[in-house]
């Protein structure tokens, strides 16, 4: 038998006062606490958070990477359960956390993201299963990688285990919030990339994106998303191609 244990839900915010109420009130039957950490919200945010009980605080913004370990470190608990604002605990990931919460065995639990796309959950095309690791005990992690998608990096020696369930991801809600994100993000990457003293090259350019395309469209079943899943494999494709267009820019010592 595992030892019962105390979980501080924690999310980072910057406006989302469409998502914040739907992703705190998923994480009220299982916290004993919610924080949430915010980039000065210019709209109902904090309003909305704090009158749900959250505890809310402000901190300049310095990438996801820096957020979300700030975020972790201002819990009062050290079993953390760290999602972003537009996700949510479906009823059955709810269920198996509570049940971990309960019994706890290992340092960090992995479950599947779910993403809603325009109205659609996608089932391939890259985007599930999609497996993260948001439920762990931070003496044994912490944010790691690049930006704009960092991940928990547990110790050598963490224990990590896997529960049914999903995390519910409300991505998108039209193409074009998919298609600018992904330049946004691509240029954060190379940004990321450059201060890691990364380079690239124009085979890299030209080969990396269709081999992305090919790969979530075919291989990883995104053709069996019809219309959406050709979209979101594209501007997977796309997104590739941008990060590393951007790098060799940077590398040149040109702006982007």
């Amino acid at each position: 038998m595992g030892k019962a244990v105390k979980i501080s839900g924690v999310i980072i915010t910057f406006n989302e006062e469409r998502n914040i109420e739907r992703c705190i009130n998923s994480l009220k039957p299982v916290c004993d606490e919610i924080v949430v950490v915010d980039s000065f919200s210019t709209d109902r945010t904090k309003e909305i958070a704090q009158g749900l009980g959250a505890i809310f605080i402000e901190n300049k913004w310095n990438g996801f990477l820096d957020q979300k370990n700030f975020a972790q470190s201002k819990a009062s608990h050290d079993y953390v359960l760290q999602l972003d604002a537009d996700e949510e605990l479906s009823d059955k990931l709810q269920s198996e956390v509570l049940r971990v919460k309960n019994d706890w065995k290992h340092d960090g639990y992995f479950f599947n993201r779910y993403t809603n796309f325009c109205g659609k959950w996608i089932n391939h095309s890259g985007w599930y299963p999609d497996a993260k690791l948001r439920l762990y005990d931070r003496r044994k992690g912490l944010w790691s990688g690049l930006d704009p998608h960092p991940g928990v990096k547990m110790d050598e020696d963490a224990s990590i285990g896997k529960i049914k369930g999903d995390i519910l991801h409300y991505s998108f809600t039209s193409y074009e919030d998919l298609v600018n994100v992904s330049a946004s993000y691509a240029k954060q990457a190379a940004m990321a990339m450059k201060q890691m003293g990364k380079r690239t090259s124009n085979f890299k350019m030209i080969v990396s994106p269709p081999v992305r395309f090919l790969n979530d469209y075919f291989i990883k079943g995104g053709f069996k998303d019809g219309f959406e899943g050709f979209i979101i494999c594209k501007t997977s494709a796309y997104y590739t191609f941008l990060k590393y267009m951007y790098l060799k820019l940077l590398n040149q010592g040109k702006s982007i």
